[in-house]
């Protein structure tokens, strides 16, 4: 069987979907694997190091492609990649599919089986495949690098002779893996931390760490069954806009990171909210490619609105594409161990596996997953 692993295409994707280290654990699976020249160039990966691991190191995108059973992609084929795939095989990527029937219709058009990675269920049996933990996690680290970087003071408090520095205030929105992450990240660094989310539960979490947790006092239950967040009332709303603009006209750096499985991302941080905060400020929108939580947030931009820097830079996760290549493509290996054999080396899909379930897109040329609706 022939996995294939060829170069990402887009833009501002620098992470590959295959490592030297699952190459070897495939080959030892009895696979075959293609890996397109260059593909690892954004994660420092060379030519060499994939052959060395037992890869062929193929010229193009068509010769890579070709006769593969089971292609290994960061971001969804494009449609030229599409047309290099074989009828019957398998496509496993960040598909993006949130209601986007019409993007996915190719695929089961001609007959290729695309499983998307962001759907994995939160299930204990999973934890190992679940990209968007291992890509978040690396994405709120990031982001608060970034923003050191940018800030013109400290992020400690200092005692000198010729006086005090005080700590940076940072204030997180949102307290899932990448805002936790940004917490600890922050903390490290000797900040005062401060966090809100809209679900209960992830107060006690905050406080593990160390940050103060801020919330809106309310009867709704704001976690869905996966254990996202969901959106909230109207009400529920007001309330948490008067909260934020209350505390963020405090804050140093304010670290953005709600978002909604399948939504655009919720409005947190208005215009007038950012006007109340102190020159030098840095806001870091991790939401700015689904619209953002602040209006003002460009795409893969920095601006500068009244002295207050808002960072929107995309991909964070593929700023570090080192590690987050690492963790991508071994949450890929882990996957494809469900739906390879281990003694024949052959593909064997239980199609009653609720992680096929949640992440198949596709079956025998119709559209099989609810999100596509």
């Amino acid at each position: 069987m022939k996995i294939a692993v060829p170069s990402e295409t887009e833009p501002n994707e620098s992470r590959v979907a295959a490592t030297p280290e699952t190459v070897k654990k495939y080959v030892a699976m009895g696979c075959n694997v293609s890996v397109q020249s260059g593909a690892g160039a954004g994660s420092n990966i060379s030519d060499g190091d994939y052959a060395e691991a037992g890869a062929k190191i193929e010229k193009n995108v068509t010769s890579t492609l070709k006769s593969a059973d089971i292609v290994l992609k960061v971001r969804r084929p494009s449609d030229g990649e599409l047309r290099n795939i074989k009828k019957g095989a398998i496509v496993v990527a960040l598909m993006d599919p949130y209601g986007d029937a019409e993007g996915i219709r190719p695929f089961a058009a001609k007959g290729v089986t695309a499983f998307s990675m962001e759907l994995m269920p939160r299930i204990s049996r999973a934890q190992s495949m679940d990209v968007l933990s291992s890509q978040s996690n690396l994405a709120g680290y990031k982001s608060v690098i970034d923003a050191a970087a940018e800030f013109n003071r400290a992020m400690p408090m200092m005692m000198t002779a010729a006086g005090t520095v005080p700590p940076a205030r940072v204030f997180v929105m949102g307290a899932g893996v990448a805002g936790l992450q940004a917490i600890a990240t922050a903390r490290r660094l000797g900040a005062i931390v401060s966090a809100t989310d809209v679900r209960r539960v992830a107060g006690e979490q905050v406080a593990s760490l160390g940050a103060k947790f801020v919330m809106v006092e309310a009867e709704e239950d704001a976690e869905t069954s996966a254990g996202y967040a969901r959106e909230m009332s109207e009400e529920y709303k007001l309330k948490q806009a008067e909260l934020i603009a209350e505390t963020i006209e405090k804050q140093d750096i304010v670290i953005c990171t709600a978002l909604i499985p399948g939504r655009p991302a919720p409005t947190l941080v208005t215009k007038e909210m950012v006007e109340t905060m102190k020159p030098g400020s840095i806001i870091v929108d991790l939401a700015v490619e689904r619209g953002g939580n602040c209006p003002l947030s460009k795409a893969d931009k920095v601006i500068d609105h009244g002295g207050v820097k808002i960072m929107g830079h995309l991909n964070l996760a593929g700023r570090l594409a080192g590690n987050s290549s690492q963790l991508y493509s071994k949450n890929l290996l882990n996957f494809l161990e469900v739906i390879i054999d281990a003694e024949s080396g052959k593909l064997s899909i239980d199609w009653d596996d609720e992680i096929i379930i949640g992440t198949a897109l596709n079956r025998d040329g119709e559209l099989v997953n609810p999100v596509l609706a």
